[in-house]
């Protein structure tokens, strides 16, 4: 499906136009700053590379938009909370925050250190509850708001020699539904994003045995999607109001073999893992 813009529809359901996105200074999270910043929307950066986050900021404010930044981990409540309220203060409210910033790591459960599993815990899971945190009593003293929570694919379909990976996206799925329910009387949206592979800088970080991750960059630079494309369509379904949203659209039909055929899903996961193990890259799978 293409879609066109949705920054005027979101600009209308908010017309203070104040976003913050984490992981803002790369990939998904500048693709969703350069997409706001279309429509004139005041934005709050926060990413932990400061010369990219620096970089993106002035970029983004030569086009004549309101620009704040802060460079800071999502791991630390204290800086991330902080943050957020101060982008509040200063631009008047928050009606936007976008939790994308993420980690990967890769390996069996007997590869994958405790050490690592702190780490991606921390970013991928935590960084995403401190946000919410931050911005619910936010949004609902000022009657509304919109929390955009990017998880992944790799959150209803487990892949073999993923599972830190794959459980910290799977929190983030349950965390937004849980929220859903908590804030809808207050007004306030929460939207699940839950993409497939597409082009980013997430493996760049990657911790991982040299065989998945070439298995990894493989499928990510022959997705053939690119965050552009990514920030449009969850902006559109976020704007439209939707709680999930699986993109790219050949997810959906994973997504709905997960809902009604789990047994049969895992029985082809079993096959895939068995492929893995014979040295054998798998045809697809899910990212982001």
């Amino acid at each position: 499906m293409i879609f066109g813009d949705p920054v005027p529809t979101l600009s209308r359901r908010f017309p203070g136009r104040r976003a913050f996105i984490t992981g803002a200074a790369s990939g998904l999270g500048l693709a969703l700053a350069e997409a706001l910043a279309s429509g004139g929307w005041r934005l709050g950066l926060f990413d932990l590379a400061e010369a990219r986050l620096e970089q993106a900021a002035a970029g983004l404010r030569a086009t004549g938009v309101e620009v704040w930044s802060r460079a800071g981990d999502v791991a630390d409540e204290t800086v991330l909370s902080a943050a957020i309220r101060d982008f509040a203060a200063h631009s008047g409210g928050l009606d936007l925050l976008a939790n994308n910033a993420g980690v990967a790591v890769a390996g069996g459960i007997d590869a994958t250190s405790p050490e690592d599993w702190r780490w991606i815990v921390g970013i991928n899971l935590l960084g995403v509850v401190y946000g919410c945190r931050a911005a619910a009593p936010l949004m609902r003293a000022q009657g509304g708001g919109l929390i955009l929570n990017v998880a992944s694919s790799a959150g209803f379909v487990a892949l073999p020699n993923m599972a830190a990976y794959n459980v910290t996206k799977a929190g983030v799925i349950t965390l937004s539904e849980s929220l859903e329910s908590e804030l809808a009387d207050d007004g306030v949206q929460v939207t699940v994003a839950m993409p497939g592979f597409f082009r980013t800088r997430l493996l760049a970080s990657i911790r991982s045995p040299g065989l998945e991750r070439s298995l990894a960059e493989r499928l990510m630079s022959g997705s053939g999607r690119e965050p552009a494309d990514a920030a449009r369509a969850l902006l559109a379904a976020a704007a439209r109001g939707r709680r999930y949203v699986v993109w790219p659209p050949e997810y959906r039909l994973l997504w709905m073999f997960r809902r009604w055929c789990p047994n049969l899903l895992q029985s082809v996961l079993r096959r895939l893992r068995r492929r893995y193990a014979a040295g054998a890259p798998p045809a697809s799978g899910p990212g982001s």
